[in-house]
């Protein structure tokens, strides 16, 4: 069978206020096309399909649209699961419904852990594939809580937790495999049937960029997991969590797809890509195709005449780009924004952000009235309250564990369920 394996679609995301539905449209649209182009058997879509809990009605739309397209295309069958960004009641809802079509959703760890075990049947010749589709491990789902313990024996306890949950679904995987070989009446063989597993994690080594909105999944920063710590009976592992497509130490068939369109400026850069996975052989044959770019994003930094030499060029170029502006240079400027929009006049470009850091500097040593939410996530806040009350280095390991541990419960929280 031939695999497709994406993630982190972040459905719904909007860029300094800017909606893009546009873009996740045109994705969506492409990624149809490909998967009939490639003649795709199993699509994989390994977490963070929407960016928040509650989805728009336009998100919701986009991608209902999109399974029902590819339901009657010529691919078989459609695995998801949940990411840290998704309500897990919220994509359970539909799946009896979605079932009908092929699309077997896990938004949550059931209380029945084999459900996670899917079995792909191949048209052409009965079982052609057993997923694993384990979504994203919540803390609660993998993690006993015990009074007084310390940050270090909760990393510990999650890493074990995590570990002990793919070993069992991946033992159910082999067990189900067994017994198809042994009710089968061809010559089909344990090897001709591969074992797929999914993840939303973030694992030893993985590769993130400032600003990509990737964050931390539980307490502390080392309840991360080697490519060591997954079953050899994987023959492949659908990742997803962080944006930048790789594979994990070293190996092939553990690998991130990454995100398929830029979530910040810090990925503009990238060369986004999905996975195609033949199944054909013993080893998984591995081919990236690269997505292409449906949105220009392009950071602009340096002194005003640098800037502006920068935006003349790009409208020489009939660039319709968004564009993030941070002004470096020594002289304090303070019409800033209306300087930049007589110069991208008659552009077809947006200014989404401008930093002004000599300004910013000159008016504020502490918090900036320049500055808004959005450039400030909830760690910096944190520590800018630390600093403000001026609290002891000796007491801020703690006071950051446990503010820390309350942000990831609200994360955690599904607003969706009862």
């Amino acid at each position: 069978m031939k695999f497709l394996h994406t993630s982190d679609w972040h459905l719904g995301r909007s860029l300094y206020g800017r909606k893009r539905y546009a873009e996740f449209s045109a994705f969506l649209d492409w990624l149809s096309d490909t998967i009939v182009a490639e003649k795709i058997d199993v699509l994989l879509v390994a977490g963070d399909i929407f960016d928040t809990s509650t989805p728009s009605n336009r998100a919701q739309e986009l991608y209902y649209k999109f399974l029902c397209l590819v339901a009657n295309s010529t691919c078989q069958h459609i695995v998801i699961t949940s990411g840290n960004h998704d309500s897990p009641s919220f994509l359970n809802a539909p799946k009896e419904i979605l079932r009908a079509l092929n699309v077997h959703v896990i938004g949550a760890t059931p209380e029945n852990i084999a459900e996670e075990v899917i079995v792909l049947n191949n048209t052409a010749a009965g079982a052609g594939a057993i997923v694993c589709a384990v979504p994203y491990l919540r803390d609660k789902d993998i993690r006993r809580v015990s009074a007084g313990e310390s940050i270090n024996e909760k990393n510990r306890k999650l890493v074990e937790g995590i570990m002990n949950h793919y070993s069992e679904v991946v033992s159910l995987a082999e067990q189900k495999r067994a017994q198809l070989v042994t009710n089968s009446i061809s010559t089909i063989s344990t090897q001709s049937i591969p074992i797929i597993a999914m993840g939303h994690l973030f694992t030893t080594g993985g590769k993130t960029i400032d600003g990509d909105g990737v964050r931390e999944l539980y307490v502390g920063s080392l309840a991360q997991i080697g490519a060591d710590n997954f079953p050899p009976a994987i023959d492949y592992l659908a990742l997803g969590h962080l944006h930048i497509p790789q594979c994990v130490g070293g190996k092939e068939n553990i690998r991130y797809s990454g995100s398929p369109i830029p979530m910040g400026y810090g990925e503009a850069k990238q060369t986004k890509s999905v996975a195609i996975v033949s199944m054909e052989t013993e080893q998984p044959k591995i081919q990236l195709i690269n997505v292409p770019c449906f949105q220009t994003l392009e950071r602009i930094t340096g002194s005003i005449s640098a800037i502006r030499n920068r935006i003349e060029q790009l409208k020489v170029e009939n660039s319709t780009a968004w564009l993030e502006i941070e002004y470096t240079g020594n002289e304090v400027i303070g019409n800033l924004r209306e300087m930049l929009d007589e110069v991208m006049a008659g552009s077809g470009m947006e200014i989404r952000r401008i930093k002004n850091q000599r300004l910013m500097a000159r008016v504020s040593k502490a918090i900036n009235v320049d500055e808004n939410l959005d450039e400030l996530d909830v760690s910096e806040v944190f520590s800018r309250c630390l600093d403000t009350f001026a609290v002891p280095d000796e007491n801020r390991s703690e006071l950051i564990a446990s503010y820390t541990e309350i942000i990831q419960s609200l994360h955690e929280t599904d607003v969706n369920a009862e």
